[in-house]
């Protein structure tokens, strides 16, 4: 359970612990709320998020909204009673924000707010019990709806008035936890469709998306890869899924790979804006698509399917498999088209080690990735936020392992860093073996949730956050320029709208509540900081990479955000 909590809340968290369930005490509701969906991607189950009414709810919603987006099991409460702990054995997401006093709505009591209404627009379902023998069953619902289907937020309300309020527990109707998801699959006629049409392709691209991650498809989707010898391209939560480092990946040739594939195959990703919707000049326009989603509702959105597999991912790659064995087939390896992606890729990759080892007296991004991504563990949890910070280092930093990448995802948002690194660190404290959770932060992004550094300290959570400071949004200012234009005038009209304060302390918060921070300005600083960070598993550490402010990506062949077709 991650929250905030204020009168009346404070004893349900307290209820909650005695109950056996772990509460972490949060800064902002929202970063609770992204912790508690974090936990729901991570393990498949929804967690628990507990804020008190009115505005606590409110802030709550970023959370709720970012989860029903990305597709994660979240489930919110207002104010549940005591006995409401004899019922989270699925561990749900539980929005806790306090509601007025049924007998006081409409008065103007204290923090009233339409709250279930509100909530409608950000979750799957939404309720409030109409009495505390009917909290079990509504409960039991909002678990039920927050993995079945596809994933998303649920909201239980429940009246401050039933906070201390009593029943004779044998008036209560007893619920069993939900079972499982239900598994469907897809028909196999459309399965043989699907295969006949992979193996006619002349230049074939799988599209691993995060579906395939939550979906725990990766043995049956490494099988693909390797059986039919297919290049495939992961989205950024679908990383790892298929080693970043595996020989078929083709990552750094995404445009070239996206642009002429005839045949693209769908797994568990969305044709949205991450995908430029499925439409010229990104895709070739004959392009035929083999889709494989859950929701049938996806099916056909902005780009008709040649081929729909709606079903359980891990269970229709099966299927696909099944066909495969029983008449084996691999893609030629000499094939044009993968040439021509080879060529691609080694350009590229030439491309972005000449941007790391360029001579300056000052780290770009490219530099800074660089020696990151020779230091991290293979095995770490990876949490980033940023626009170039986290566009960049997705392309530099490898994932070995499947779910051990958390970012801005489909919702594109920010200020999700430190609530998934506190999510994931306290997920590897229950591990016999823990893992390091890192969380690669631009300055801007840290900004939002900042102030969870103390959360980490609290709890002696050994995250290591890196920040790459540009000293604003995109780009920034060097100190000379800022205070050249600090002496012209008011700055709130001369400083670019892009702009933060030049080299801010970050590492100083952290300083301040008993973590470590460390000022990095050079390659050999940043090196030896994140080798120290590393070797402590008593604090976090956050370490502040200055880099040129003028740092940019490389040129890209197109605009990051499609719009010319929309």
């Amino acid at each position: 359970m991650f929250g905030v909590v204020g009168v009346p809340v404070i004893e349900v968290a307290m209820a909650a612990q005695a109950a056996g369930i772990k509460y972490v005490g949060m800064r902002n509701e929202q970063a609770a709320c992204y912790a508690a969906s974090a936990i729901g991607y991570l393990t498949g189950r929804p967690a628990v998020c507990l804020v008190v009414s009115g505005p606590g709810l409110i802030h709550a919603l970023g959370g709720m909204a970012n989860a029903n987006v990305n597709c994660w099991p979240v489930e919110s409460l207002s104010r549940p009673v005591e006995s409401l702990s004899l019922y989270w054995c699925c561990r749900p997401v539980v929005v806790i924000g306090g509601s007025s006093d049924q007998n006081q709505e409409t008065t103007g009591a204290f923090q009233e707010f339409p709250q279930v209404e509100a909530c409608r627009l950000y979750s799957k379902f939404t309720a409030r019990p109409s009495s505390l023998v009917a909290i079990p069953a509504v409960i039991e619902k909002a678990v039920r709806s927050s993995t079945f289907g596809r994933p998303g937020a649920c909201y239980v309300d429940i009246p401050g008035d039933m906070v201390n309020a009593r029943v004779d527990k044998s008036h209560v109707r007893q619920v069993t936890c939900c079972p499982p998801p239900p598994v469907s699959l897809a028909p196999p006629t459309e399965v043989l469709k699907a295969v006949t049409l992979i193996k006619q392709a002349q230049r074939p691209l799988l599209i691993l998306g995060k579906g395939a991650a939550y979906g725990r498809a990766e043995s049956e989707v490494c099988e693909l890869v390797e059986g039919c010898g297919l290049p495939f391209l992961p989205m950024p939560m679908g990383k790892g899924v298929v080693p970043d480092q595996h020989p078929h990946c083709v990552s750094s040739a995404r445009s070239r790979a996206l642009l002429y594939a005839d045949v693209v195959v769908l797994l568990g990703a969305r044709l949205n804006w991450m995908l430029h919707f499925g439409f010229p000049p990104r895709f070739n326009t004959h392009v035929k698509i083999i889709q494989v989603d859950l929701c049938a509702e996806e099916m056909g959105n902005n780009v008709r399917p040649a081929v729909a597999l709606l079903g359980d991912i891990r269970s229709v790659v099966t299927q696909v498999l099944e066909v495969f064995r029983k008449d084996p087939w691999s893609f030629p390896a000499d094939s044009e088209w993968w040439a021509g992606l080879r060529h691609k890729m080694a350009a590229n990759a030439e491309m972005s080690k000449a941007l790391a080892l360029a001579p300056s007296a000052l780290l770009n991004y490219y530099s800074a990735f660089l020696h990151i991504s020779e230091l991290l563990p293979p095995d770490c949890v990876i949490v980033s936020e940023g626009a170039n910070t986290m566009d960049i280092g997705r392309t530099m930093i490898p994932n070995r392992l499947p779910r051990h990448r958390l970012d801005a995802g489909t919702f594109g948002t920010m200020g999700v860093g430190l609530g998934f690194a506190i999510a994931a660190a306290m997920l590897e404290r229950s591990r016999s073996a823990p893992r390091r959770v890192v969380c690669v932060e631009g300055d801007s992004a840290f900004g939002f949730s900042g102030m969870e550094v103390e959360t980490m300290c609290r709890f002696k959570l050994p995250v290591v956050i890196i920040v790459i400071n540009n000293n604003g949004i995109y780009s920034g200012l060097d100190a000379d320029t800022w205070a050249q234009l600090a002496n012209m005038g008011d700055l709130t009209t001369l400083a670019p709208p892009v702009t933060l304060l030049p080299d801010a302390r970050y590492d100083q918060m952290m300083t301040a509540f008993g973590g470590r921070g460390f000022l990095v300005r050079t390659a050999e600083e940043l090196r030896l900081s994140l080798q120290e960070s590393l070797r402590d598993w008593l604090h976090p550490s956050l370490i502040n990479v200055l880099i040129d402010p003028a740092s940019d990506r490389k040129q890209q062949d197109f605009p990051w955000l499609t719009r010319s077709n929309l």
